[in-house]
C-alpha cells in the first residue's frame, strides 16, 4: 500500500567506472538511481549515489530525491561519484515536498577530483523546492578539488530550494568546494569554488543565505600565489508579505536609523 502511506525507496548506487581499462578508453561509471516517490502521507527516498570514476573514467551523477506526494518531505539527492583524472560528478537534486505540507530535500554533494592534473569538483545539486507549507532543502555542496601540478577549481555550491507558496523559507545555498593546491613550482592555486544561492520565498517567510565559497589552494613553492576563494552565493529574496509590512513600516515610521540616531521621521 505504499501508493498511499509510507517513504519511497531509496535509490541504488551507481557501480564504479574506469578501472583497469583506464584512458584513452576509460569506462563510465553508472549514475545514481532516483529516489522513489512517497505514498499519499510519507517521504520521498534518497536518491543513489553515483559511481567513482576510477583511471579517467567519467564518474555518474547522484540521483535525484524522490517527490513527497501530499504530506512529506522530499528525499535527498545523492552524491556525485567521486574522479580521478576527470571532473567530479553533479549532486543530485533534492525532491520536492508534498503538494499540501513537506520540506523540499536537501541537494546531493558533488563529487570530488583525488588525483591527477585535470578536472574540477563536481556541482552540488539544488535543494528541492517546497510546494504550499514549508521551507526549500538546502544546495549541495561542491566538490574538493586535491592538489595538482597546477592548480584546479573546486565545485560550485548548489542553489537552495524555494519555500512553499505559503508559507516557508528558502533554502541554504551550498558552500563550494576546495580549491586544489598548486605542487608545481610558481603555480597558482586553484579557485575555489562559488558558494550556491540562497533559495527565495514566496509570500511568507526568509529567503534563504548565500553558501561560502571555497577556500582558494595553496600556491606552488617558489613564490606561487594562492588561488582565490570562490565567492559567496547571493541571498533569497524575502517573501512578498514580510516585504509588504516592512514597507508599511517604513511608510508609518520612518526607515531605521544607525546606532546612536534617532532614525528618520515618519
Amino acid at each position: 500500500i505504499r501508493d498511499r502511506w509510507g517513504t519511497g525507496g531509496a535509490g541504488g548506487h551507481g557501480g564504479q567506472g574506469g578501472g583497469t581499462g583506464g584512458p584513452p578508453l576509460p569506462g563510465q561509471a553508472g549514475m545514481g538511481a532516483a529516489g522513489g516517490a512517497g505514498g499519499l502521507i510519507g517521504n520521498g527516498g534518497a536518491g543513489g549515489d553515483g559511481g567513482v570514476g576510477a583511471s579517467g573514467g567519467v564518474a555518474g551523477v547522484g540521483g535525484a530525491g524522490g517527490n513527497a506526494m501530499l504530506i512529506g518531505h522530499g528525499g535527498a539527492g545523492g552524491a556525485g561519484g567521486d574522479s580521478s583524472f576527470a571532473n567530479g560528478a553533479a549532486g543530485g537534486a533534492g525532491g520536492a515536498g508534498g503538494h499540501l505540507f513537506g520540506n523540499g530535500g536537501s541537494g546531493g554533494h558533488g563529487g570530488a577530483v583525488t588525483a591527477g592534473n585535470t578536472g574540477i569538483g563536481g556541482a552540488g545539486g539544488v535543494g528541492g523546492d517546497a510546494r504550499l507549507i514549508g521551507h526549500g532543502g538546502a544546495g549541495g555542496a561542491g566538490g574538493d578539488r586535491a592538489g595538482a601540478l597546477v592548480g584546479r577549481d573546486g565545485g560550485p555550491g548548489g542553489n537552495g530550494g524555494a519555500g512553499g507558496q505559503l508559507y516557508g523559507n528558502g533554502g541554504d545555498g551550498g558552500p563550494g568546494g576546495q580549491g586544489g593546491q598548486a605542487f608545481g613550482a610558481n603555480n597558482i592555486g586553484g579557485t575555489g569554488g562559488a558558494g550556491g544561492n540562497g533559495g527565495p520565498a514566496i509570500l511568507s517567510g526568509n529567503g534563504g543565505n548565500g553558501g561560502a565559497g571555497g577556500a582558494g589552494g595553496a600556491g606552488g613553492a617558489g613564490g606561487g600565489a594562492g588561488g582565490v576563494g570562490g565567492a559567496g552565493g547571493a541571498p533569497g529574496t524575502g517573501g512578498t508579505l514580510q516585504a509588504a509590512v516592512s514597507g508599511l513600516v517604513t511608510a508609518l515610521f520612518g526607515a531605521p536609523g544607525q546606532p546612536g540616531d534617532t532614525g528618520q521621521p515618519g
